[in-house]
């Protein structure tokens, strides 16, 4: 006699071995109690989770004839929800051979001919049953044409016929045909309850296993019991004596749940070198990486859950053993720490998946992750800031204001545009959160300044070739220039910021002649006929003579020469270095930085101190 696989040998008899449907058998149970049985049914769900073998069930609850064992003068009953399985139409419905319960694929019944040959067999009465039952399996493959020769024998049958549809795309049946049947939507199967089915197979096979073994596969099947009761049938003939967590992994090529467990406690403890180990042990083995990261990243899920939760039984789908693993070694671990090794798992994961490399790329986001620096906790860090502004406000001189004014609320300066070399490399921040003081021997090599890079005033007061006494003359040149520009920034501020970059060569009560640098092409924002207009008129406001304005373009004469504009940035400069020496000797200062172990980064300068 040919061998039965698992999955047709022991599936479900009676709505009571149904597993993890349980909202589907009582449903159709109670319906068969009360007489309440519909016309149409439909059946959806994924592959593996009891769909068709639900509807044989409800085809024999529906037929059964009585158990003809017993001797009874009473009439043959009616439906019942649990089915003698010995009469002619259990045994017939079960070998698929009862010609009045017949079982079509949706796949190669789909045209519309096919269904008006079915149609014409409707009104005829059962052979022998007490229902013409009609399952459909992939009753989504059916074409258009097809259900809208359904509609009408499907909305009215016969009394005397079922009709049980099954699919897996609910989504590709028409509405018109959902609001004729009624819908009963199969869950996946949860691995603990899937587990609790295969000790039980194994256990009227006389077959030893472990715990460990049933996890695995329970895991591997993915909410399906058909796809478990096939993993079984592969790994007990590859061992069919004793079924062990370490052989079952070998055979279906996944990583052993202690494996990742071990996995998961070397990155929470920072062990990179455990975790690269770890790593190359499972690619030598040829397991697949990325099979190994998807269930790694299910592992941290239900670490963060365990350590959220006070009671998280109902919420780990795992045998009791695992959980009791799981559970121990989140105790372990910051909650903080635990979701940020999952999000960052998380980010990385698709990486590993597109990778021509996925042992590297696994590799590296485990590095990455085991040498995070640590958290500082919020609660800890407004300590340090409370702790800090008290001691800032006690050492404040008396009368000063312990609030900024919104007069004096600090801007931030620009850096001057000068090309200054870098003196030590910026360190990118690896987190959100900085690294505390103690933890700055770990990277000496990417020590950040200890000062802000502020560029070296540049010389405006000379130009090439310049004596003093011609300076003091440029430098009143620029004094009186700056007058005009002022009087024109009242009406014109857009016009000022321009003109603050041409170089003045006379500023008296006779002429104004300015010079544009010859690199310079703020010239060409506006014209020279505005910019007189404009400065003659800003002469008017200040009651001064009409004089004669002259504006050279590429004047070769003034370069090298100071602007306004380069003046102040350079007063700027000078005082914001002077500001940060300051800051520095500062106790104030010295102490934030030994309490927050921070650098100096930048000065902001209040309104009244530029």
């Amino acid at each position: 006699m040919s061998y039965v696989v698992l999955a047709r040998k022991w599936r479900p008899t009676q709505f009571s071995d149904l597993v993890g449907q349980d909202h589907v058998a009582r449903t159709l149970s109670n319906a068969i109690t009360s007489s309440r049985v519909a016309h149409a049914f439909l059946f959806t769900g994924v592959r593996g989770v009891g769909k068709t073998t639900s509807a044989r069930l409800l085809a024999r609850a529906l037929n059964c004839l009585g158990d003809p064992d017993v001797q009874s003068k009473e009439p043959l009953p009616g439906p019942t929800p649990t089915p003698c399985l010995k009469c002619a139409a259990c045994r017939e419905i079960t070998a698929g051979s009862d010609v009045d319960v017949r079982e079509i694929d949706g796949a190669s019944y789909t045209g519309v001919d096919d269904v008006r040959k079915l149609q014409e067999a409707l009104p005829y009465r059962p052979a022998r049953d007490r229902f013409k039952i009609f399952i459909i399996d992939e009753v989504h493959m059916l074409s258009q044409n097809a259900w809208n020769a359904f509609l009408k024998t499907l909305e009215e049958p016969p009394p005397h016929v079922k009709f049980i549809f099954a699919t897996t795309e609910v989504h590709k049946v028409p509405v018109t045909i959902l609001s004729r049947v009624q819908r009963f939507d199969f869950k996946l199967i949860p691995a603990r309850l899937i587990a609790e089915r295969l000790a039980s197979v194994l256990s009227a096979e006389g077959i030893e296993f472990d715990e460990a073994a049933l996890s695995i596969i329970s895991r591997e099947a993915a909410g399906s019991m058909r796809d478990a009761m096939s993993l079984l049938d592969q790994v007990i003939a590859w061992k069919s004596d004793k079924l062990e967590g370490e052989s079952v992994a070998l055979v279906l090529g996944v990583a052993s749940r202690q494996v990742l467990h071990d996995l998961a406690s070397a990155m929470v403890e920072a062990r990179t070198q455990d975790c690269l180990r770890i790593v190359e042990q499972l690619s030598n083995q040829g397991f697949d990486l990325s099979h190994v990261a998807r269930d790694f990243l299910g592992l941290l899920r239900d670490l963060v859950v365990a350590k959220a939760c006070q009671q998280p039984d109902s919420l780990l789908d795992l045998p009791d053993s695992e959980k009791t693993d799981v559970i121990r070694l989140s105790a372990a671990a910051n909650l903080d720490d635990l979701m940020r090794l999952h999000q960052g798992f998380s980010a990385g994961f698709d990486d590993i998946l597109r990778s021509g490399q996925p042992r590297a790329a696994l590799e590296m986001l485990l590095v990455r992750l085991a040498r995070r620096p640590p958290l500082l906790a919020m609660d800890e860090l407004l300590y340090r800031l409370g702790a800090l502004e008290h001691r800032l406000l006690a050492s404040a001189p008396k009368g000063a204001p312990t609030r900024a004014t919104p007069a004096a609320r600090p801007v931030a300066y620009e850096r001057p545009a000068a090309n200054v070399p870098n003196r030590g490399r910026s360190r990118e921040p690896t987190t959100d959160t900085p690294r505390r003081p103690a933890d700055r021997d770990t990277d000496r090599d990417e020590e950040p300044p200890d000062k802000p890079t502020v560029a070296e005033p540049t010389p405006v007061e000379s130009g090439p070739g310049q004596s003093s006494e011609q300076r003091d003359d440029h430098q009143t040149l620029l004094a009186s220039w700056q007058e005009l520009v002022d009087t024109i920034a009242l009406e014109r501020p857009d016009v000022a910021a321009v003109l603050e970059h041409a170089v003045p060569i006379r500023v008296d009560a006779s002429q104004v002649h300015l010079g544009w640098p010859p690199s310079s092409t703020l010239n060409q924002q506006f014209s020279s006929d505005d910019l007189v207009k404009l400065i003659c008129k800003a002469r008017n406001d200040r009651g001064e003579a009409a004089t004669e304005v002259k504006i050279e373009q590429d004047c070769q004469e003034v370069a090298g020469r100071a602007t306004l504009a380069a003046q102040e940035t350079a007063n700027r400069t000078r005082k914001l270095r002077t500001l940060v020496q300051q800051s520095k000797k500062d106790p104030r200062v010295e102490e934030a930085i030994q309490i927050l172990g921070a650098h100096i980064r930048d000065v902001r300068v209040p309104e009244n101190l530029r």
